[in-house]
């Protein structure tokens, strides 16, 4: 008995991993390690460089580049203090969230929709409408803003102003890629599984929930960290389609620069500022993020 249970433990034991091999056995190669290393640090100087910057006077950011600050010092959070003091940054950011959220979640939830129709259902047109969705990816939203502008202002639906507004033009925007990105991840789920549903008798809404959209979870988060981004960075719709009385935080930081140039300080804290929402959604997702991307770029 004791041999038995000698013989389990060994099989299931973990591999150890061999130093300077990967996961998958291959060998690490030092060129690629070194290159990464750089990369990293290439794209990590310029949030450095804002927060250093940030952390500086007037005189001082203009005079002399962020990095003599880590030798020199002078660091001062009067920046700071005048962001807070000088402006609604509190509820800026409250109308950054209420944009963003139902902006990122409402186009996921119809593509996810229109996505599994493309993959698992066939109908009349399907492939024309499809080519039809990517054709739009293609055209540049500015050229939309006039024709929306009048849809939704005062001589249209008149809710110009409103977060309504902002979330059906964010919607509109965004599913395109989002069908397009969803459908190419759902391609590549095993059909069994959806036959195997059929066979049951379950019904393509059941099949959706129950089914597709837990597997598909990589692709979702993938486009949401991606969608939210956009919408929150977004500077053009939130200008032109809502108020002062309910501006995101990315117009309230364009707002800092006067006419004259007067508020330039303040600008690399309003930036920094701006910056924790972002970086938290995408780090509480990032495993989902290379995963859902690339998932479906070779079948789709």
């Amino acid at each position: 008995m004791s041999n038995l249970t000698d013989a389990a433990a060994l099989t299931t034991q973990k591999p150890r991993r061999t130093r300077g091999l990967m996961a998958d056995g291959r060998q690490r190669s030092l060129t690629a390690i070194i290159v990464m290393a750089v990369l990293c640090v290439l794209w990590t100087l310029p949030t450095v460089g804002l927060l250093v910057t940030s952390l500086r006077s007037r005189d001082a950011q203009a005079q002399t580049g962020w990095w003599t600050a880590l030798w020199n010092g002078g660091w001062t959070m009067e920046n700071y203090r005048g962001v807070f003091n000088g402006t609604s940054i509190g509820d800026s950011f409250l109308n950054s969230v209420i944009v963003a959220i139902p902006a990122t979640i409402i186009p996921i939830m119809f593509a996810a929709f229109a996505a599994y129709a493309f993959s698992f259902m066939n109908f009349k047109g399907k492939d024309i409408l499809f080519i039809l969705i990517v054709i739009v990816m293609v055209v540049p939203i500015q050229v939309a803003f006039q024709p929306m502008l009048n849809l939704l202002g005062p001589n249209g639906l008149g809710i110009s102003g409103e977060y309504i507004g902002v979330w059906l033009l964010h919607t509109g925007f965004g599913m395109p890629l989002a069908i397009y990105t969803l459908r190419n991840y759902m391609s590549t789920l095993p059909r069994t599984v959806i036959e195997s549903a059929k066979i049951d008798g379950a019904s393509h809404f059941q099949t959706f929930w129950k089914l597709i959209v837990p597997m598909s979870v990589p692709a979702l988060a993938a486009f949401a960290i991606l969608q939210f981004l956009w919408v929150w960075n977004d500077l053009l719709i939130a200008k032109l389609f809502l108020t002062t009385q309910n501006s995101t935080v990315i117009v309230s930081l364009q707002g800092l620069l006067g006419a004259q140039g007067q508020g330039t300080e303040y600008l690399p804290a309003g930036a920094f500022i701006s910056m924790l929402i972002p970086m938290i959604v995408f780090f509480t997702l990032q495993r989902y993020f290379v995963r859902g991307l690339t998932a479906g770029a070779v079948k789709g």
